[in-house]
């Protein structure tokens, strides 16, 4: 018997979905999402998610590998829809036989979600829309995460409370769906499956765990840092489709806002294409965030970092973060 059977009971669709013991996914944060980090979740009953970001398709081979050689638990592996090598990079996960692959970004592009499905990997998406999120999964999407605005890095305009309330009633019957942005606690994760959730996903938490890579200072940030310290970029040009990105607030936030200034530019001289002046955003991100987790420079880098950093106060292993999580859930729940 679980030690923890209202949770585990209310996880179990996830559970199975995953093949993991708990529905428990970590969030793919760029940098910090890798071998380390991701095989520790695994290996603890969550479900660890490499995060590809920019990736060559070279680099993606030789961390699965590294993964696996860490873990013989299953992990995903989240890929940007518009990165340039999309499709290289589902056959290197095809060749790997990855058991779930995570599409974020945007909608995923013609031929994509049928390519992952082909050597039977499951596929799982991203929906800011109730309309979308009901086309994604009917043209071939396993799952869906709903992901709110309290999220750290790339965001929706809407809170994870309002997007439950409305996705969850409509899908959570017919599909796998699964919460987050803010979840911090077990008690909040206890609430969501309540509401039909499969289970959670979390990033922000897990960013600073013992087995995390990430610089020692961008780990001091985190644990100094208060909820209301993560704010959400501003986006400074209408014509340019900058999807709004939290992070705690340094002098990196004024760098990102004349950066989109200089793309503004070129769009407006025609030395750039829109699909161009995206990517070189896109690419901006993944350097400062680079700077942030593995340089240490916390003040020009990028400081990702979901609403709930204010309860990120220590360095603890990630065993410790999944066990608190499942005990504070099942607390709440006996108590119902």
């Amino acid at each position: 018997m679980s030690v923890h059977p209202k949770t585990s009971t209310l996880m179990r669709r996830g559970a199975e979905f995953l093949g993991s013991e708990h529905a428990i996914l970590c969030g793919a944060m760029s940098w910090v999402s890798e071998r380390n980090l991701v095989s520790a979740i695994s290996n603890a009953g969550g479900f660890g998610v490499i995060a590809c970001g920019a990736m060559t398709p070279e680099l993606l081979d030789a961390e699965i590998a590294g993964t696996k050689a860490l873990t013989d638990k299953p992990f995903g592996v989240n890929l940007i829809t518009m990165h340039p090598q999309l499709f290289d990079l589902i056959d290197v996960c095809a060749r790997h036989a990855v058991g779930h692959v995570v599409l974020a970004g945007g909608i995923p592009p013609k031929g994509s979600v049928e390519a992952i499905k082909a050597f039977g990997a499951k596929v799982i998406v991203f929906a800011p829309t109730l309309a979308l999120a009901k086309k994604l999964l009917r043209s071939g999407g396993d799952a869906l995460v709903i992901e709110g605005m309290e999220a750290g890095g790339h965001i929706g305009p809407v809170a994870t409370s309002v997007l439950a309330q409305e996705f969850l009633p409509a899908l959570a019957e017919d599909y796998i769906v699964f919460v987050a942005g803010g979840i911090g606690r077990g008690e909040a994760m206890a609430g969501y499956l309540e509401m039909g959730a499969a289970g959670v996903q979390l990033g922000t938490r897990f960013a600073c765990a013992t087995e995390s890579i990430a610089h020692p200072d961008f780990k001091k940030a985190f644990f100094r840092a208060n909820a209301r310290d993560a704010v959400a970029s501003v986006q400074v040009d209408p014509r340019l489709p900058v999807i709004p990105v939290r992070a705690l607030k340094n002098s990196g936030t004024e760098l990102f806002t004349a950066k989109q200034r200089e793309v503004a530019q070129l769009l407006d001289s025609g030395k750039v294409e829109m699909g161009e002046a995206q990517l070189e955003i896109e690419h901006y991100w993944a350097g400062a965030l680079r700077r942030a987790v593995i340089d240490g420079d916390v003040e020009n880098g990028s400081l990702m970092a979901g609403q709930s950093v204010g309860m990120v106060s220590k360095e603890e292993p990630v065993a410790d973060i999944i066990a608190q999580l499942m005990q504070e859930s099942e607390a709440a729940l006996s108590r119902r």
